[in-house]
């Protein structure tokens, strides 16, 4: 496969990581206060955003924004099912 093709999916890859540690991984601090959460969790955000706007940039060279939606969605879902069992230790279910 083409660099052209792969390097936007690689990059929705890591910014979805990056993501879901921002929104879900705070859960394994449930003592934690919110005023020190948010913006851990918006630092851990900006990340996000500087790899999928990149992914979406150059990913409409090649694929409709319908497509790059798609793999994104997809992306997140393999990305939270590996995070839910191996960093909060949850089953699939």
């Amino acid at each position: 496969m083409n660099l052209v093709y792969l390097t936007p999916i690689l990059l929705l890859v890591c910014s979805n990581v990056f993501m879901t540690f921002a929104w879900y991984g705070q859960l394994k601090f449930p003592s934690a206060s919110l005023w020190v959460l948010i913006p851990v969790c918006w630092g851990i955000a900006l990340f996000e955003y500087c790899l999928a706007v990149p992914a979406n940039h150059l990913g409409a060279r090649v694929y409709s924004a319908a497509q790059l939606k798609t793999m994104q969605e997809i992306i997140t879902l393999l990305v939270f099912g590996v995070f839910s069992v191996m960093y909060l230790g949850e089953a699939l279910r």
